[in-house]
């Protein structure tokens, strides 16, 4: 990657991004789809738990949104390097709004229900993988630096909304109507993509596009101490996301319904939303990247008191501390994409995010678990524990990598 490449050091500002018109597509793209996946997570949770009772079927339901990515990563990320980029996230959200109407079929089993999740999100990989390979092309320098600063505010503020707003939705609609409404954003969001955005390919030859595959991108991972660093405090969230996972059971624990469901899943996108902000603002680009360890580690510990069994207003509290510190996920992912070739970028980011979404998974499957044995609140302690000693070591790899 050559100098000219690498993000600049200037004095891009929130506006300036948010004039251009095709930045101004995927943003508003990225919004409508945030908003209804997450008032879709709330009604699948609410679904499960109402009709289970059981913590642990919700985690499990709530990992198969995590899961797929351990095939759908690798396999399918690269076709953003391969296919017109903007023509892969316009047939994958139409593909999204099929399987969500699907989904709102009144009596579908948990079984059928498990089966479209699965599917849903083996087509978000490809999807991910070619926002993040043309959102360089649609801004370059500190634009993008900024960009990827406001996408990451856009997906916690969309998320603070839709989860705050789906418990009340689901109360009031149900989740057939409320799944259906997911389906209706997705196709929205592709009539945005398909009318606002210039088609890109990637800018190699034939030649190149044909090497573009799943070993090159693994090589590229792999070889680089930076990459496997960053990959490395991208996957911390694994334990913080086990919050998401248990917000059903730990809702029914504090004596709370479908409003506090939503409350919860609010909360940590809420303090990653105003932690977005911050950082961009407060913080110089240069300095940013030393701040990437301390705060993984400060993502993982304001969980540890939820041993202390806090009340709601507590617990949510305590996780918007902890979504704050999260901020720190948008300056390495755009770390991450801008250091990695444009014939790989789409195949480099889709590993990455296998191995992001596949621990994530794995976290709220086994905090499910733990539940089942422990109750929630525990549960939730014992990931923020586990995760401050997890942190230190991915912030010490990642201070090495930098000195190197």
């Amino acid at each position: 990657m050559t100098e000219d490449d690498r993000p600049s050091t200037g004095g891009a500002r929130f506006g300036d991004v948010l004039a251009d018109p095709q930045f101004r597509a995927l943003w508003a793209a990225q919004l409508l789809s945030v908003l209804g996946d997450q008032v879709a997570r709330v009604a699948l949770a609410v679904l499960v738990f109402t009709d289970t009772g059981s913590a642990g079927l919700t985690a499990l339901t709530y990992a198969l949104t995590f899961l797929p990515d351990l095939v759908a990563g690798p396999l399918l990320s690269g076709i953003a390097d391969r296919a017109p980029r903007r023509a892969t996230m316009v047939v994958t959200d139409l593909l999204r709004a099929v399987l969500l109407a699907l989904m709102a079929i009144p009596g579908t089993p948990f079984w059928v229900l498990c089966l479209l999740v699965v599917a849903g999100q083996l087509l978000a990989a490809p999807f991910a993988a070619a926002r993040a390979a043309i959102l360089p092309h649609v801004l370059t320098g500190e634009r993008y630096v900024v960009a990827s600063a406001v996408s990451g505010t856009t997906y916690q503020s969309g998320q603070v909304l839709g989860f705050a707003l789906g418990g009340p939705l689901v109360a009031l609609v149900g989740v057939p109507v409320a799944l259906l409404g997911d389906a209706v954003t997705f196709v929205l969001s592709a009539v945005i993509l398909q009318l606002g955005v210039t088609e890109q390919r990637v800018t190699t030859s034939v030649e190149g596009r044909a090497g573009a595959g799943l070993r090159d991108g693994a090589r590229i991972v792999a070889g680089d101490r930076r990459l496997r660093a960053l990959v490395a405090l991208a996957c911390v969230s694994a334990f913080v996301v086990t919050i998401e996972g248990l917000a059903a059971p730990y809702a029914a624990a504090l004596g709370g319904g479908p409003a506090a469901v939503g409350l919860l899943l609010a909360a940590n996108p809420l303090g990653a939303a105003l932690g977005i902000v911050l950082l961009a603002r407060l913080v110089p680009p240069e300095r940013r990247d030393r701040l990437l360890g301390p705060l993984a580690v400060a993502s993982c510990v304001p969980l540890i008191a939820s041993a202390l069994d806090p009340p709601l207003a507590g617990v949510v509290a305590l996780w918007v501390v902890s979504g704050l510190a999260c901020a720190y996920q948008v300056p390495a992912n755009a770390a991450f994409v801008a250091a990695v070739p444009d014939a790989h970028r789409g195949q480099a980011f889709g590993l990455a995010v296998t191995a992001l979404r596949v621990t994530q998974g794995l976290g709220v499957l086994l905090a499910g678990v733990l539940a089942e044995a422990t109750g929630p609140a525990t549960a939730v302690a014992i990931a923020g524990g586990v995760g401050v000693l997890v942190a230190l070591g991915c912030a010490l790899a990642w201070t090495r990598a930098r000195g190197s």
